[in-house]
This record gives C-alpha cells, structure tokens and sequence, in this order.
C-alpha cells in the first residue's frame, strides 16, 4: 500500500457541514477500497488563480491516506463523479532519504 496525498478544491458556496459530508464519503470510499486516512487538513477558502466554472474562490482539504495501488484509478473516478469539487490534485508521497 503506498502513501498519497490529496489536494482538493471544493465549491466556495458549500457551508462546512457539506464538506464535513464529502469528506466523510470520501474516507467511507478509501476503507471501503482497503486503504485509509492518516490525516486531513482543512485550509479554509482561498481566492483561485483564475475562475473555474464561474468562482474565483473554493474551500481547501488536504487529505493525506494510504491506498493500495490497484484502487487508485476507480478512487479517481469516483473524485470526479462528485459536483461539489472544482479540482484535485492526487500525488503519490515519496519517501525521505530513498
């Protein structure tokens, strides 16, 4: 199982008891793929570089999980079946000193 992190850009006009909701669905899809969250952090609402589908500004999570490698795709699909995401970022964490 490797470690990834997760930037996601949530629509600004979701009050955090709808983040709170995705976020919760989405920790329920990682344990239901085998994998697990090691952490989230809520950045708040930033202003965008540039507007994406007519909002200049979104709420920020970064959530760090372990996942294994074969659910990775479908876990990716299922990010962007949600309509209350403007972007994600997915990375693969590598590990210090290797």
């Amino acid at each position: 199982m490797k470690t990834y992190e997760l930037l996601t850009v949530f629509k600004p006009n979701l009050d955090a008891e709808e983040v709170d909701k995705a976020l919760d669905s989405f920790a329920k899809i990682i344990k239901d793929f085998g994998g697990k969250v090691e952490s989230t952090d809520k950045t708040g609402r930033k202003k965008l570089a540039y507007e994406i589908q007519n909002f200049r500004d979104g709420f920020f999570v970064t959530t760090v999980m372990n996942l294994p490698e074969e659910s990775v795709a479908e876990f990716k699909r299922q990010l962007r079946l949600s309509d209350n995401i403007l972007r994600t970022m997915f990375l693969e964490v590598s590990k210090a000193g290797v």
